[in-house]
Protein backbone atom coordinates (compact mmCIF):
# COMPACT_ATOMS: atom_id res chain seq x y z
CA UNK A 1 0.00 0.00 0.00
CA UNK A 2 1.52 3.56 -0.56
CA UNK A 3 1.27 6.32 1.87
CA UNK A 4 -0.94 9.17 1.01
CA UNK A 5 0.78 12.42 0.77
CA UNK A 6 -1.21 15.66 0.97
CA UNK A 7 -0.90 17.83 -2.29
CA UNK A 8 -0.51 21.05 -1.24
CA UNK A 9 0.42 22.59 2.77
CA UNK A 10 -2.54 25.33 2.61
CA UNK A 11 -1.58 26.57 5.60
CA UNK A 12 1.96 27.07 4.80
CA UNK A 13 1.06 28.75 1.36
CA UNK A 14 -1.52 31.17 2.67
CA UNK A 15 -0.65 31.25 6.53
CA UNK A 16 -1.99 34.15 7.70
CA UNK A 17 -5.64 33.33 6.18
CA UNK A 18 -4.51 30.26 7.90
CA UNK A 19 -4.18 31.78 11.47
CA UNK A 20 -7.52 33.88 10.96
CA UNK A 21 -9.40 30.54 10.26
CA UNK A 22 -8.01 28.63 13.50
CA UNK A 23 -8.67 31.69 15.33
CA UNK A 24 -12.42 31.92 14.21
CA UNK A 25 -12.57 27.98 15.06
CA UNK A 26 -11.51 28.14 17.87
CA UNK A 27 -13.73 31.19 19.12
CA UNK A 28 -16.05 28.42 18.13
CA UNK A 29 -14.76 25.70 20.58
CA UNK A 30 -15.10 28.73 23.21
CA UNK A 31 -18.69 29.53 22.68
CA UNK A 32 -21.98 29.02 24.65
CA UNK A 33 -22.86 25.05 22.38
CA UNK A 34 -20.53 23.06 24.65
CA UNK A 35 -18.10 20.78 23.81
CA UNK A 36 -20.35 17.67 22.55
CA UNK A 37 -22.73 19.33 20.95
CA UNK A 38 -19.99 21.27 18.85
CA UNK A 39 -18.84 17.84 18.28
CA UNK A 40 -21.82 16.00 16.96
CA UNK A 41 -21.84 18.85 14.77
CA UNK A 42 -18.40 18.75 13.19
CA UNK A 43 -18.77 14.80 13.23
CA UNK A 44 -21.94 15.23 10.96
CA UNK A 45 -20.98 17.56 8.78
CA UNK A 46 -17.67 15.71 8.15
CA UNK A 47 -19.93 12.96 6.93
CA UNK A 48 -21.79 14.29 5.30
CA UNK A 49 -19.21 15.99 3.14
CA UNK A 50 -17.09 12.63 3.24
CA UNK A 51 -14.12 14.22 4.84
CA UNK A 52 -11.63 11.36 6.40
CA UNK A 53 -9.34 13.54 7.90
CA UNK A 54 -11.71 15.46 9.72
CA UNK A 55 -14.13 12.33 10.71
CA UNK A 56 -11.50 10.88 11.85
CA UNK A 57 -10.36 14.08 13.78
CA UNK A 58 -13.98 14.56 15.21
CA UNK A 59 -14.05 11.27 16.53
CA UNK A 60 -11.14 11.66 17.95
CA UNK A 61 -11.68 15.04 20.11
CA UNK A 62 -15.31 13.55 20.80
CA UNK A 63 -13.55 10.78 22.37
CA UNK A 64 -11.51 13.31 24.76
CA UNK A 65 -14.01 14.79 25.50
CA UNK A 66 -15.89 11.67 26.81
CA UNK A 67 -18.56 10.97 24.35
CA UNK A 68 -19.74 7.70 23.96
CA UNK A 69 -18.60 5.54 21.34
CA UNK A 70 -22.15 3.71 20.71
CA UNK A 71 -23.33 7.79 20.16
CA UNK A 72 -20.39 7.73 18.29
CA UNK A 73 -21.42 5.05 15.85
CA UNK A 74 -24.80 5.82 15.65
CA UNK A 75 -24.36 9.66 14.08
CA UNK A 76 -24.38 7.78 10.73
CA UNK A 77 -27.96 6.48 11.52
CA UNK A 78 -29.37 9.34 14.09
CA UNK A 79 -32.56 9.77 12.52
CA UNK A 80 -33.43 6.08 13.48
CA UNK A 81 -31.13 5.95 16.69
CA UNK A 82 -33.03 6.87 20.79
CA UNK A 83 -29.26 8.26 22.06
CA UNK A 84 -29.89 11.81 20.45
CA UNK A 85 -31.61 13.96 22.73
CA UNK A 86 -34.24 16.51 21.27
CA UNK A 87 -31.68 19.40 21.05
CA UNK A 88 -29.02 17.46 19.33
CA UNK A 89 -31.58 16.23 16.78
CA UNK A 90 -32.48 19.53 16.11
CA UNK A 91 -28.87 20.92 15.62
CA UNK A 92 -28.15 17.32 13.20
CA UNK A 93 -30.96 18.63 11.25
CA UNK A 94 -29.58 21.73 10.97
CA UNK A 95 -26.30 20.54 9.90
CA UNK A 96 -28.16 18.59 7.11
CA UNK A 97 -29.70 21.30 5.96
CA UNK A 98 -27.16 23.77 5.60
CA UNK A 99 -24.47 21.36 4.55
CA UNK A 100 -26.59 20.23 1.64
CA UNK A 101 -28.64 23.36 1.29
CA UNK A 102 -31.33 22.23 -1.21
CA UNK A 103 -32.23 23.61 -3.93
CA UNK A 104 -35.59 25.33 -2.97
CA UNK A 105 -33.58 26.69 0.23
CA UNK A 106 -34.09 25.87 3.98
CA UNK A 107 -38.07 26.12 4.43
CA UNK A 108 -39.92 28.02 7.53
CA UNK A 109 -41.01 24.78 8.61
CA UNK A 110 -37.14 23.58 9.17
CA UNK A 111 -36.35 26.97 10.94
CA UNK A 112 -39.05 26.73 13.23
CA UNK A 113 -38.16 23.22 14.02
CA UNK A 114 -34.16 23.98 15.46
CA UNK A 115 -35.73 27.58 16.54
CA UNK A 116 -37.41 25.33 19.36
CA UNK A 117 -34.65 24.16 20.55
CA UNK A 118 -31.89 27.32 20.20
CA UNK A 119 -31.90 30.52 20.98
CA UNK A 120 -30.98 33.47 18.22
CA UNK A 121 -27.84 33.99 19.54
CA UNK A 122 -27.48 29.46 20.09
CA UNK A 123 -29.02 29.41 16.41
CA UNK A 124 -26.68 32.32 15.21
CA UNK A 125 -23.46 30.50 16.76
CA UNK A 126 -24.68 26.61 15.63
CA UNK A 127 -24.54 28.06 11.93
CA UNK A 128 -21.02 29.29 11.70
CA UNK A 129 -20.29 26.24 13.60
CA UNK A 130 -21.61 24.29 10.22
CA UNK A 131 -20.02 27.11 8.06
CA UNK A 132 -16.46 26.56 9.62
CA UNK A 133 -16.51 22.66 9.65
CA UNK A 134 -17.94 23.19 5.75
CA UNK A 135 -14.78 25.21 5.24
CA UNK A 136 -12.40 22.83 6.94
CA UNK A 137 -13.60 19.69 4.79
CA UNK A 138 -13.35 21.14 1.90
CA UNK A 139 -9.79 22.06 2.61
CA UNK A 140 -8.77 18.75 3.40
CA UNK A 141 -10.84 17.10 1.24
CA UNK A 142 -9.25 19.49 -1.87
CA UNK A 143 -5.90 19.05 -0.66
CA UNK A 144 -5.90 15.36 0.34
CA UNK A 145 -5.06 16.02 4.02
CA UNK A 146 -4.20 12.63 5.16
CA UNK A 147 -5.93 11.10 8.24
CA UNK A 148 -4.52 10.97 11.19
CA UNK A 149 -1.10 13.15 10.25
CA UNK A 150 -1.65 15.84 12.97
CA UNK A 151 -2.43 13.40 15.67
CA UNK A 152 -0.19 14.77 17.57
CA UNK A 153 0.18 18.21 16.23
CA UNK A 154 -3.42 18.54 18.04
CA UNK A 155 -3.11 16.20 21.23
CA UNK A 156 -5.42 13.41 19.63
CA UNK A 157 -2.97 10.80 19.77
CA UNK A 158 -4.18 10.98 23.43
CA UNK A 159 -7.75 9.47 22.66
CA UNK A 160 -5.86 5.94 21.84
CA UNK A 161 -7.44 5.64 18.73
CA UNK A 162 -4.46 4.61 16.39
Amino acid sequence: MSQQQQRLNYAQQAPELFKKYVEFSMALKKGTLGAALHDLVTLRASQLNGCAFCVDMHVKEATLHGERALRLHHMAVWHESPLFSPRERAALAWVELLTKLPPQGVHETDFQAVREHFSEPELAELSFAIVGINGWNRLAIGFAAVPGSQDKAFGLDKAGLA
